[in-house]
């Protein structure tokens, strides 16, 4: 059976879990609430099921940014434009954010979905975590080596922000040091082809991982949610495709590419994104396509990547802050001036860095937000259908980094072309650093 099994393509294994997740999710939002409020029998399974995936992705979150960030720096040394690459690479990042959150604006003033809106006004609500610039500046000196912070309920968690911070000294510092450091970063190295090879083992199970959180999505929120907030909704996923198969499949052509090739060859990336709603967690998969399925060279793809990962969000920070500050604005009646608009797409383009540590769009929302002097309690009323909205733009800002580093080469005629035409390695995979085999179209053995 195991067999078998192994013989379905990977994809097939994630869409096959989606029609499940979704009919079971159906069926535990049918069976209800038991007698004293809580969820039934099927619902806590579907939700047990999805958290545990989803934990086990941020626990090696970490660990990974951290030896990902200083490999990357250190592979800088083997490429002989570096600089010009690092350039190019933050200017693609900076044009495709700016289309993207134009495209958000477009849509919400065409929509009107805070006037077409059945939103009860007594969901507003205060979020828990905000964002402000000036919360950005301070949050980015580590408190720690461990880049640890406490939370109100006195639990430590990791800030994302401060390991790159840290992780980004490092390694500057190993280049700098030169030939005495490659004990060091022969460590890192070994560390982070332990800490992929785990994640890997992680990424098996996200055929079972998508069944249990579409299909708690499903039990959770139903349609009810969704139905008052419906043209939000609608207006979000709409800004995600026009960014996702129009706008991205036009810099491809325009760059003498196959938007087809690169989505056959990006797809597995997407599609985890979507299902894990975890950039981060879908880094390897991410960094594996770039090079073995797009062409991107490796020595370019360990520091373009894991630099998109958790700077690169045409979906969490651009499309969404866009459509979610122009809702906020007209379900309170809050006019927007010219300078209110161009103040979005400046936070869009140049604020997604303060989204790295936190997982979903709040931050990055709260923090759009409190630039233009809107309530706060306006988050309140979108929290309610954010998963759903998650996967989404979770998918577009994965999409974007595996788009960005495939344009770039090109552009530096660095791109491996008749490896981005036929999507096969021309040369084995190097021992440790996955396991799955080079197209990424099925597990292989662990």
């Amino acid at each position: 059976m195991l067999v078998r099994l192994r013989r379905v393509p990977f994809a097939a294994q994630v869409l096959l879990a989606l029609v499940v997740g979704v009919a079971l999710g159906l069926v535990a939002r049918d069976l209800g609430p038991v007698a004293d409020g809580t969820p039934n029998w099927l619902t806590s399974t579907l939700q047990t099921v999805g958290g545990t995936f989803v934990t086990l992705l941020k626990v090696l979150v970490p660990p990974l940014i951290v030896t990902a960030v200083i490999v990357s720096i250190a592979n800088l040394k083997q490429v002989s434009n570096a600089a010009r690459l690092a350039g190019q690479t933050l200017l693609w990042f900076a044009i495709t954010a700016l289309i993207a959150v134009s495209i958000g604006i477009g849509l919400g003033l065409l929509t009107q979905p805070g006037r077409n809106s059945s939103v009860d006004a007594a969901a507003q609500a205060v979020p828990e975590s905000t964002g402000s610039w000036w919360d950005f500046l301070t949050g980015l000196v580590p408190q720690n080596i461990l880049g640890l912070q406490g939370s109100p309920d006195g639990s430590l968690s990791f800030n994302v922000l401060q390991l790159i911070v840290l992780s980004v000294a490092i390694g500057i510092a190993v280049l700098k040091v030169g030939e005495p450091a490659e004990p060091f970063l022969g460590l890192v190295r070994s560390a982070l082809a332990i800490v992929q090879k785990v994640l890997w083992w992680v990424i098996l199970l996200a055929p079972l991982g998508t069944v249990g959180l579409i299909g708690n999505a499903v039990a959770t929120y139903g349609w009810d949610s969704l139905g008052s907030l419906g043209v939000f909704a609608g207006s979000v996923y709409a800004g995600l495709a026009l960014v996702l198969f129009v706008v991205y499949p036009v810099l491809l052509r325009l760059h003498g590419l196959s938007p087809l090739r690169w989505f056959a060859g990006a797809w597995p990336a997407i599609q985890l994104a979507f299902v894990s709603r975890s950039s981060i967690g879908t880094l390897p998969v991410t960094e594996r396509v770039a090079e073995q399925s797009l062409g991107v060279p490796r020595s370019y793809a360990s520091f373009a990547v894991p630099l998109g990962a958790t700077t690169k969000m045409d979906g969490c920070a651009a499309i969404y802050p866009a459509l979610a500050a122009i809702f906020v604005a007209q379900f309170f009646d809050v006019p927007l001036s010219v300078t209110d608009y161009l103040l979005i797409a400046l936070v869009s383009v140049v604020g997604s860095a303060a989204t790295a540590g936190v997982t979903g769009a709040v931050v990055m929302l709260t923090l759009t937000l409190s630039t233009l002097g809107l309530p706060l309690a306006g988050v309140g009323l979108l929290l309610a259908i954010d998963p759903i909205l998650d996967m989404g733009r979770t998918a577009v800002n994965v999409a974007g980094q595996a788009l960005v580093p495939t344009i770039v080469a090109k552009r530096e005629g660095i791109l491996d072309l008749e490896r981005f035409r036929t999507g096969r390695a021309s040369a084995p995979v190097a021992a440790g650093t996955g396991g799955v085999d080079a197209d990424l179209r099925q597990p292989a053995a662990v």
